[in-house]
């Protein structure tokens, strides 16, 4: 099949899905719950928005800083303000082809300065690697000061599975999971060594090798203390933004960072789900967590909307205007030469 129709299809695929989740989330709702979205909504205080959003581009800025400092291993310094526009520019590419984005500001860049865009995709890997390795620690980090929410949850939906009448928790059921888990582990190992000859093998072994190499590249890097300053700092403005939106429904405001922590987890998980800017599925996943610290559903999704709707056109428009300043900065940088 052609490549191009292939993505079209690909594109189409996910979507649908995430259309197809914002009827799963709306499918049930009463009128009453129609009626409590609205009243959220029309007593919401939008004013918060702009903290968010301020909050949202210093991230990106960071995370162009960030980049810069992958690049001088490899011997180049684009300025800082070129760095940011590419950045603004591939979140923006990202809401209408998830992953484009990471291409598009290797190539934009590689336009404006004298980066080869080739040699840029190591460091994407790079900066890929470290946002998983940060968003295990979040998660560990939700995980440890919540023991008692989440760990209730994880110990009802386990209980849903392998309980019975009889008794709240089949360990025995659970010991028979781990060792069927461990079986599957060491036939998916022989697996991989007897068929490393096959090309889904060999791009499985390439994808967990380039974040391995993501991750220890970081030895090569001049201003290591700068690296994990930005790294944190950029996780830190994702928290405060969720914070912050929490202030924006009347009904959210007394929630804490605890469960900005645990949106956080849950939506940064949402977002790697390949829908356009994850439609549908962030909200979905919002709504559950925020469920588990008793609020509604309706009102779980309409923070969850809102949220996305904010990200959303925070990176539609800071990308547009990226757009238009990067040949307007790139012009007068050259007539100022």
């Amino acid at each position: 099949m052609n490549k191009k129709i292939l993505s079209i299809l690909q594109y189409m695929f996910f979507l649908g899905l995430g259309i197809f989740l914002v009827w799963w989330s709306l499918r049930k709702m009463d009128a009453k719950g129609w009626a409590d979205m609205r009243n959220a909504f029309a007593n919401a205080r939008y004013a918060i928005i702009i903290p968010i959003v301020i909050a949202l581009l210093a991230s990106h800025y960071s995370r162009a800083i960030r980049w810069k400092i992958l690049m001088e291993p490899l011997g180049y310094k684009p300025r800082t303000s070129n760095t940011y526009l590419a950045v603004l520019i591939g979140y923006m590419a990202n809401l209408a082809i998830p992953r484009l984005g990471e291409i598009l500001k290797c190539t934009v860049l590689a336009r404006y300065e004298k980066v080869p865009a080739d040699k840029l995709i190591g460091t994407i890997v790079a900066e890929r690697a470290f946002d998983v390795v940060c968003l295990l620690i979040v998660m560990g980090a939700a995980f440890l000061t919540q023991t008692d929410i989440i760990g209730d949850y994880l110990s009802q939906r386990l209980n849903d599975v392998f309980g019975s009448k009889t008794d709240s928790l089949s360990w025995s059921k659970i010991l028979l999971l781990v060792g069927i888990v461990a079986a599957v582990l060491c036939i998916f190992w022989w697996l991989l060594r007897r068929f490393s000859h096959l090309n889904f093998i060999v791009k499985t072994k390439k994808v967990i090798k380039g974040i391995w190499q993501g991750v220890t590249s970081v030895r090569n890097v001049k201003q290591k203390g700068w690296f994990l300053f930005h790294t944190a700092f950029i996780w830190a403005m994702y928290l405060l933004s969720v914070r912050l939106g929490f202030f924006a429904l009347q009904e959210t405001s007394a929630y804490s960072w605890k469960e900005a922590l645990s949106v956080l987890t849950t939506g940064s998980i949402a977002m790697i789900v390949p829908t356009p800017g994850g439609l549908g599925v962030y909200p979905l996943f919002v709504q559950t967590t925020m469920q588990l610290y008793g609020l509604k559903d309706t009102l779980g999704f309409a923070f969850g909307a809102l949220m996305w709707s904010v990200q959303f056109f925070q990176m539609l428009l800071s990308g547009f205007v990226a757009l238009i300043l990067f040949p307007f900065f790139n012009k007068k940088a050259k007539a100022d030469a």
